[in-house]
């Protein structure tokens, strides 16, 4: 084996002669691929993504002879550090994602590494059929990373952990033997090879792998080697489940499939805190639940505090138990649950068999590992400790003596978990900002003395994720050296010249080198915006992001909105976490990512939409919208802007002209010579259709109006440059609704503006002076009490989150937090207004497209509710419409705009009835409807002002 690394360059073309087609070294790719679900940031040289299990064996074949290690990765959300590297990372996910065969009678799937669980479960559902272990990552992890790490989920107390449900795995070995491994192997291994050493080296370990290995069901950490035992058939397959990809890498897996129940139910118990619900549990087992999942109330704040997140009521305490049961009826659950309750101790209880109340109270658990990454008071939690398991006999004590410690250490956690099974899994507030050296001394000691407190527990120190860099490390705490030594000889036997992921299980990496957030500067001089919910720290604001991968996931379907470009392109360069990995390069020493201006930050935000999306959806509240406004003001402060910013970007300056000769602008844009010209000028796409001015501005009409009675209280209709300009019979029919339901309707001046085309483009400076200016007019109405009604949702959107931003640090703080607070959309001030009714909708389907920034920032929650109270019937799609703003209609976007729209929208709209009402209040989603689809949308108070 050579020892001395070759230059990339080689290390490249070696890849590519050996026939790897997907191979990347650029600053980009190392840069997204630094950091997995961890604290840890290891720079890879190479990325591969191989597109047949064939370029995985000839990866590890260049890798030997170089003698360059290799890191095998799934979705990248592992959180011990298990899926970074600093030689090849091989990502399976984005073309080994297929699921080859179901075979119903036998009960079981084969599978490629890359088939993320959730797809896997979609594909076994016709058979009645499921994949047993379901992690709270089981809509973007892996297969193959569930076996790396043998994950476990919520519903290993009634299907198993991954180890349990493999049937057969074909893998290469580190030393490069390919070994097909299955149930035939527990009848006798070869006398020769990989299998036969290891064999003779299992028979002369008995005594001690039956002593310290597989005590109870969730002792992960380490390999798990008492599925060698002569009792257990010597199976090589399941002992190969955990080994965190140090021994083999897997090219493909048979799984076993489970029949489901065809119903489920919970029972929310409630207690005074986390440790009575723990000590309650093990009464709780008997009744055989399928999970008993325990929460905090400070996870549950913690999503209270996302912005337009709703939060389901739960029974009353300060800790809770979730504890789902199965049935073929629901009077069956609820005669187990009345099992469960007489068993439970609890303050409070409640019992849940609507599968959509059933799915929010699941949502706040499936979330926990973002929610939990701020502690009660803002301050960033982290991973690292996070996933320790006791028996369950002695949870409740466990977790009584984890507080005291984090209390000795001064530290604060937020704890969740698998009480069931034992397994407790927090963030911890790590002093990891506080200077490198102290912050990384103050976490080696914290986790050292908290593997002893497990051992003192007969526990482990990871329970599902695995060891990796995190843990590795403290194998020491629960296993004596004879065993660790035993584990150095399985890596010897697999993986002779150590090349598959050094540092991990053996010969362990320390675990608090390469913490990415220890070496993470501040960022705050010469920032436009406030990033207030971060100490006005740029860099603290983009290390939110905690590499959960929420962001690859398909939540469109749920009607969440992030990342709207990463089901189009599938680029880990297109979520919201692969930008925030450049972003945190860009800041960090010594990276492949400069500065601002660098190619790798502009190629990873150019197809971010500015949906704010994230701001809601992402669990530890990433908001890229804002970052991109940051690094376009940054990247363009004192130079030549790109002409669309000049353009599109100054939007209501150039309506403001065109509303002058409106007739005449809109005769040359729709002439062929001048449509091509206007496109060219504005940086438009050439395929777009330009929206025609009004002939006369809603604020012209009503200039023209006669004047109104004074009765009724007052409401501010706040009237946007879109809207005035392009759609000026939304704010008519706004106008009447309010008048209709006895309100007062002033216009405030034309002065008004919200400027987001201005924030979206990083014009940052006049976007601060005209919101400014905004926020400085609206301020006595909302200080008179008079509510100000935004008609545009993204404008809207603006002076409920960006003003806050933007004007906050220059002296208009207070003015921006009173004329947030008086903001309303129309459907909060109509369903607040006494006495009204809204007009009957009943036999009227609606298929609606919340805006983004309706969605994130607003909520959508009041508008749903009011369509139902009128009697529609209300189909919601998720996602994005493709269009946000200027985004859309600029070169180079259009292809991915289309998509986008065709991945939910465009479906919706075509499947809906004829008589079916689309609505959208955003101009965009309007815009993109008729652009794309022919098909006219209307504002909610146009429907409310038709249904009158």
């Amino acid at each position: 084996m050579t020892t001395a690394a070759p230059p990339d360059a080689d290390l490249l073309s070696a890849l590519l002669r050996a026939g790897v087609g997907d191979v990347d070294d650029s600053g980009l790719a190392r840069a997204l691929y630094s950091s997995d679900g961890s604290l840890y940031r290891v720079l890879p040289r190479v990325v591969v993504r191989p597109r047949h299990p064939d370029e995985i064996e000839a990866t590890l074949t260049v890798c030997r002879e170089a003698g360059v290690p290799l890191t095998a990765r799934g979705a990248g959300t592992s959180i011990a550090g298990n899926a970074v590297g600093p030689g090849v990372v091989v990502d399976t996910s984005r073309y080994l994602s297929r699921v080859h065969a179901i075979d119903a009678e036998a009960r079981t799937a084969t599978v490629d590494p890359g088939v993320v669980q959730a797809a896997l479960q979609k594909a076994a559902a016709p058979h009645g059929l499921r994949f047993g272990p379901d992690p709270s990552t089981h809509n973007r992890c892996t297969i193959g990373g569930m076996i790396g790490n043998n994950a476990c989920g919520s519903r290993a107390l009634g299907y198993g952990r991954t180890a349990d449900n493999v049937v057969g795995l074909d893998v290469v070995t580190g030393g490069g033997q390919r070994l097909s491994l299955g149930a035939e192997m527990a009848i006798s291994a070869p006398p020769s090879g990989v299998l036969g050493e290891l064999r003779a080296l299992v028979d002369g370990e008995l005594a001690a792998i039956r002593t310290e290995l597989g005590r109870f069901g969730r002792q992960v950490s380490g390999y798990s080697l008492e599925h060698l035992l002569p009792e257990r058939g010597f199976d090589v397959a399941k002992a190969l489940v955990g080994s965190e990809g140090t021994l083999a890498l897997v090219l493909g897996a048979t799984v076993r499939l489970v029949t489901d129940a065809p119903y489920r139910g919970l029972v929310v118990l409630g207690y005074p805190s986390m440790a009575d619900a723990a000590d309650a549990t093990p009464a709780l087992l008997r009744h055989e639940p399928t999970a008993c999942e325990g929460l905090d109330q400070r996870i549950v704040q913690r999503l209270r505090d996302v912005p337009a997140a709703v939060v389901p009521d739960l029974p009353r305490g300060d800790g809770w138990l979730i504890v789902e049961l199965t049935g073929d009826t629901v009077a069956e659950i609820e005669a187990r649950a009345k099992g469960v309750l007489a068993d439970a101790g609890a303050l409070d209880a409640l019992v849940v068999t609507d599968p959509a109340e059933a799915a929010a109270i699941w949502r706040i658990r499936e979330d926990g590992a973002g929610l939990a990454a701020r502690t009660s008071d803002g301050r960033p939690a982290h991973a690292g400790w996070e996933d320790a398991a006791v028996p369950v006999e002695r949870l409740g004590e466990y977790l009584r003596g984890f507080e005291e410690l984090l209390g000795a250490h001064g530290l604060q956690g937020v704890p969740y978990g698998h009480f069931g099974d034992g397994c407790v899994h927090v963030r911890i507030d790590f002093p990891l900002g506080r200077g490198a050296d102290r912050g990384r001394a103050a976490y080696r000691a914290f986790v050292t003395d908290a593997a002893a407190l497990v051992a003192r527990f007969g526990g482990s120190v990871s329970g599902e994720h695995g060891d990796g860099r995190a843990r590795s490390e403290l194998l020491s705490s629960m296993y004596s050296p004879h065993v660790l030594g035993l584990f150095e000889r399985v890596k010897a036997v697999f993986d002779p010249e150590d090349v598959l992921n050094p540092g991990v299980l053996v010969r362990p990496a320390r675990v608090e080198d390469d913490i990415r957030v220890a070496a993470a500067p501040r960022h705050t001089a010469g920032l436009a915006l406030a990033h207030r919910h971060d100490g006005g720290d740029f860099s603290a604001a983009v290390h939110r992001c905690t590499g959960v991968g929420k962001c690859r996931a398909d939540l469109q379907a749920t009607g969440g909105v992030m990342c709207p470009s990463w089901p189009a392109t599938r680029e880990e360069k297109d979520t919201t976490r692969g930008r925030a990995r450049v972003l945190q390069e860009m800041l960090a020493p010594g990276g492949p990512v400069r500065d601002w201006r660098s190619p790798e930050v502009h190629d990873a935000l150019d197809l971010c939409l500015s949906c704010k999306g994230c701001s809601r959806d992402c669990p530890t509240g990433v908001d890229m919208a804002t970052y991109k406004a940051e690094v376009l003001y940054q990247s363009h402060r004192h130079r030549i802007r790109p002409r669309s910013h000049y353009t599109l970007g100054r939007l209501p300056f150039w309506a403001d002209l065109a509303a002058r000769a409106p007739r005449l602008v809109n005769a040359v844009m729709t002439s062929r010579l001048g449509g091509r010209l206007a496109r060219w000028g504005a940086g438009v796409d050439q395929r777009r259709g330009l929206p025609a001015f009004a002939p006369r501005t809603f604020r012209e009409t009503w200039a023209r109006r006669p004047v109104p009675d004074g009765a009724g209280p007052a409401v501010a209709l706040w009237v946007d440059s879109f809207t005035d300009h392009f759609a000026p019979e939304v704010a008519e029919a706004t106008a009447e609704v309010l008048a209709a339901a006895g309100y007062r309707v002033q216009v405030p001046p034309a002065e008004a503006c919200c400027g987001l085309t201005w924030i979206t483009t990083g014009q940052l400076d006049a976007a601060r002076r005209t919101l400014a200016r905004t926020v400085a007019l609206l301020a006595p109405l909302a200080d008179a009490g008079v509510p100000i009604v935004g008609v545009e949702p993204s404008c809207t959107a603006v002076l409920r989150g960006d003003a806050l931003e933007l004007v906050g640090g220059v002296g208009g703080g207070d003015m921006a937090e009173r004329v947030a607070a008086g903001t309303r959309t129309l459907a909060e001030l109509l369903r607040d207004t006494p006495g009204w009714t809204p007009p009957s909708l009943a036999g009227v389907e609606v298929v609606a497209q919340p805006h983004c920034h309706h969605a994130a920032v607003l909520g959508w929650t009041a508008d749903e509710r009011l369509l139902r109270d009128a009697g529609a019937t209300v189909r919601r799609v998720g996602g994005c419409c493709g269009l946000a703003g200027n985004w859309g209609v600029e070169r180079g976007h259009h292809e991915v705009s289309v998509a986008i729209a065709e991945h939910q929208l465009l479906p919706a709209v075509r499947n809906a009835g004829p008589d079916a009402v689309v609505l959208a209040d955003g101009f965009s989603c309007r815009t993109q409807l008729d652009d794309l689809a022919g098909r006219r949308a209307l504002h909610l108070a146009q429907l409310l002002a038709t249904a009158r």
